[in-house]
């Protein structure tokens, strides 16, 4: 049985538990917001359920609690970050907040990351941009977990890619997706209740389809966005492949197989090709190619007439992209967060660990 927490009570206990690994009270503030904003959105995988990993990270010495995130590398509309192995739910902002600058003057601005780690759900950098009318993109690479296409070895990380369009009168455009079928914390939660998972979310260490969600600790993979070749894996390996190379070919962090692992206990691979995880952002001045409220009143009439589409029998309506996680939010705003009592108990022992009371 879940149980509800407010979200006052959850930035609480967050903000402290990053306050004690020695971030200072501006990024503590800003992790704990974009830590919480999954679970807000609905995306409880990537959200306080996450916490105690970090911690973990943090106490095995890969992550800098006090990172010197700087430019290493940069022209008017373009720039390399190093994040100093900062937590990445502080590092991805930080960067987010240079590409806008960039755009404000070039037009558009596009920031590769090296040496950072997990940064929580993309969406919530891509929608960095929308309160400047620009379209905002965010992408990551992740530990490798997923076969390409025809493959039994774990190359690609789940690597997400966020798009966040503004529009008028109707809410924003928010499209937040995995290159996978589905992303490994979905495999988390299904592990959490005891339950299968589907056909064409994960395969075998010999490639053969699985339902059990532990399947990857048994050397088993996810599998690429379309499941197998017939329904178009090839597509979503093609779609991880480009987030890797974005975040880290031309950043200078690792990628592939070298990426390092989220969880403290496995080492990150010996023979780095690079420096920590990449992520890639890219902010668009929507005036930069017509004028921004000429682009809206049609970003809404985009969106009224997907609203109005013909739905097959049986189905509710047509969603616009951004249109669950919205409804969540606010949903959970007012009734509250609920948490899973495995995750309950997570926070719980790591509280206890730290003298802090969960």
């Amino acid at each position: 049985m879940d149980k509800i927490y407010s979200l006052a009570s959850l930035q609480n206990f967050t903000l402290d538990i990053f306050r004690h690994i020695g971030c200072p009270e501006e990024e503590a503030t800003l992790a704990t917001e974009v830590l919480l904003n999954a679970d807000l959105r609905g995306i409880d995988s990537h959200g306080i359920a996450r916490l105690s990993g970090y911690v973990r990270l943090w106490e095995a010495k890969r992550v800098n609690a006090k990172p010197n995130v700087r430019i290493v590398h940069e022209s008017p509309s373009t720039a390399v970050v190093d994040g100093d192995s900062g937590l990445g739910l502080v590092v991805a902002p930080k960067a987010m907040d240079i590409a806008i600058e960039k755009a404000k003057i070039a037009g558009t601005g596009w920031v590769a990351v090296k040496n950072s780690n997990h940064f929580g759900i993309a969406g919530h950098h891509a929608m960095m941009a929308l309160p400047h009318d620009m379209i905002g993109i965010a992408m990551t690479n992740a530990s490798p977990l997923v076969a390409p296409t025809f493959s039994i070895e774990r190359l690609l990380g789940t690597n997400p890619i966020a798009v966040a369009i503004p529009a008028n009168q109707q809410p924003p455009f928010v499209a937040d997706f995995a290159t996978t079928t589905a992303a490994n914390g979905k495999l988390e939660i299904l592990q959490r209740k005891n339950l299968n998972a589907p056909i064409g979310w994960i395969q075998t260490k010999d490639g053969k389809p699985s339902t059990d969600p532990n399947e990857a600790k048994s050397g088993g993979a996810l599998i690429p966005l379309g499941s197998d070749r017939e329904h178009g894996s090839h597509k979503g390996y093609c779609l991880g492949a480009w987030v890797d190379i974005f975040s880290a070919v031309l950043s200078g962090a690792n990628y592939g197989p070298w990426v390092p692992p989220f969880v403290a206990f496995l080492n990150p691979p010996s023979d780095p090709v690079g420096e920590g995880i990449g992520h890639f952002f890219g902010a668009m001045r929507v005036d930069a190619f017509r004028p921004a409220d000429e682009f809206k009143q049609h970003m809404d009439n985009w969106i009224n007439r997907f609203r109005s589409a013909k739905t097959i029998e049986g189905q509710e309506r047509v969603l616009i992209p951004g249109d669950p996680e919205r409804e969540m939010s606010a949903q959970r705003l007012k009734e509250g967060i609920p948490l899973n009592h495995k995750v309950v108990e997570d926070l719980q022992q790591l509280g206890a660990k730290l003298g802090i009371a969960f």
